[in-house]
C-alpha cells in the first residue's frame, strides 16, 4: 500500500517537495516506516548520518494531528507526518 509522509522542519530536506510517498506492507507500523525512511537516505543521500539522526529522534502524527508511536500500525491509504526535534533536541 502507498502511503504519504508530510515532511516539517529539518525533515524537509529529504525532498524538494513537503511530502514523500512509499509503498509499505499492509499491517506496517512507524517502527518499519522508519526503516524505509531510512534505506530511503541510505539511497538518496548516501547514508548522511544528519539525516539519519533527524528520523530516528523524530516523532510522528497521525491524519488528525495525534502523536502516534513506533507500535501504531499504519492503514491503508493513510498520511503520516514527520516531526523532527526542534533547536537539536
Amino acid at each position: 500500500m502507498k502511503i504519504k509522509l508530510e515532511l516539517f522542519g529539518a525533515s524537509k530536506d529529504l525532498s524538494d517537495k513537503d511530502f514523500l510517498e512509499f509503498n509499505i506492507e499492509e499491517k506496517s507500523s512507524i517502527k518499519d516506516l522508519k526503516q524505509k525512511i531510512i534505506n530511503y537516505v541510505d539511497h538518496n543521500f548516501k547514508g548522511n548520518q544528519y539525516l539519519k539522526k533527524i528520523i530516528e529522534n523524530s516523532a510522528f502524527c497521525s491524519e488528525d494531528d495525534n502523536i502516534i508511536s513506533e507500535n501504531y500500525i499504519i492503514s491503508q491509504n493513510q498520511t503520516i507526518g514527520i516531526i523532527p526535534p526542534i533547536g537539536g533536541g
